[in-house]
């Protein structure tokens, strides 16, 4: 199965009243200053195909300032002939679908033509929250799995109704009636992570070993909350939606009291633990900065290894101005990478980072910022329109 985004139209979007791009190829570079409306197209663009946004706006924050409404849509191409047309309307506390003129809910279009997107702030990946990760991986697994985008849901809507009742010192009956639903809704979001993080493991070595040339060793570990994990090094346990589920269930039951008196959830995925490790030790306390991004640098090139591994199909790549973040030899293991089939999109502010055959064979589209208002720069004939804008990222 093979889909490419070949047209892209929003209206009424973030600083944009139109934007417009058409027969995409395989690479696209949009250069221009901060605050040109870079980082907006190519949030457009993930919110099309993987139906989220990096930045994780409310659907106001999407709408174009003086506007009710925006309107993105995109036209994707099979390479069996299939003509694929996706809409998404966006109004203050509402998002719509549709695809082929049809109404669709977003789970019957997640996954459909995944996005793996990469911006500076993944950097924090590394050396990060545990929340940030588990994010990452939820994220992830979201475009490869429907039902791990509805178990995700379903948990954090259990996880929400047993916090309020634990602030509400609801009767221990009730809250055991809860945390029934939650340790089976949890030990499964669990499992799936920790599956997803088995099938990514591999693919993150091998390219962490190719980008330090093979004189370090990477691990990543994902400890649910229920076991004893010492941070120092990796936790390499394993175990079955069965076990999750005992071992969840014994934890909550062991510590209702203790939950009771805090006020909230202590044990769940909402409190698992990933770590990254480069030569047994843990990349959050001892990994130089270059080291870091060397394994954020894999662990995005493994996520479009293990989404094309998992679901037969291409993702796009978003780059968000990553190349102004990494040094020569990381840049051009990127570069290397972006020169096959996958479709990119890159941002930027310094065409210098990249080779002339690499624009050669690329779309560039330069933005700039006048008055307020997003514009292409000069006459532009390559399939790129955009009129009337506010300012923007």
């Amino acid at each position: 199965m093979g889909l490419r985004l070949r047209k892209v139209r929003f209206e009424s979007f973030r600083s944009y009243d139109r934007f417009e791009l058409y027969d995409i190829g395989v690479l696209t570079v949009l250069d221009g200053e901060n605050a040109a409306g870079k980082t907006n197209a190519l949030e457009g663009v993930q919110l099309l195909t993987a139906l989220s946004s990096f930045r994780h706006p409310t659907a106001r924050q999407l709408i174009a300032w003086g506007h009710d409404a925006a309107r993105l849509s995109a036209r994707i191409e099979g390479d069996d002939g299939r003509l694929l047309e996706v809409d998404v309307v966006l109004k203050e506390g509402s998002r719509a679908y549709r695809l082929n003129d049809k109404p669709r809910r977003a789970a019957e279009l997640r996954g459909m033509l995944p996005a793996v997107c990469f911006t500076p702030d993944d950097l924090e990946l590394a050396k990060g929250s545990n929340g940030v990760k588990r994010t990452a991986l939820d994220e992830m697994g979201s475009q490869m799995s429907r039902n791990y985008h509805a178990v995700r849901r379903d948990y954090e809507k259990m996880l929400r109704q047993k916090n309020r009742l634990l602030k509400d010192g609801a009767s221990s009956a009730f809250r055991a009636s809860v945390d029934d639903v939650l340790v089976t809704v949890g030990a499964h979001l669990s499992a799936k992570r920790g599956d997803v993080l088995a099938r990514l493991r591999p693919h993150v070595q091998d390219y962490y070993r190719a980008l330090s040339g093979g004189t370090e060793q990477v691990d990543v570990s994902y400890a649910p909350s229920w076991v004893a994990w010492d941070a120092e090094r990796p936790w390499d346990g394993a175990f079955t939606l069965e076990e999750a589920r005992e071992e969840l269930a014994r934890a909550v039951e062991a510590g209702a009291q203790r939950e009771l008196d805090r006020g909230r959830a202590i044990w769940g995925p909402h409190a698992d633990a990933v770590a990254f490790f480069i030569d047994g030790r843990n990349a959050a306390q001892f990994a130089s900065q270059g080291q870091q991004r060397s394994l954020v640098l894999a662990f995005k090139l493994a996520e479009v290894a293990l989404v094309r591994e998992m679901t037969g199909q291409q993702p796009i790549l978003l780059l968000d101005d990553v190349m102004s973040e990494l040094d020569a030899r990381r840049r051009d293991a990127l570069v290397e990478f972006i020169e096959g089939d996958i479709q990119t999109f890159i941002t930027t502010t310094n065409l210098g980072y990249f080779s002339k055959s690499l624009l050669d064979r690329a779309r560039v589209v330069r933005l700039r910022k006048d008055e307020g208002t997003t514009r292409v720069e000069g006459d532009f004939t390559g399939g790129a329109d955009m009129t009337e804008g506010g300012e923007g990222a």
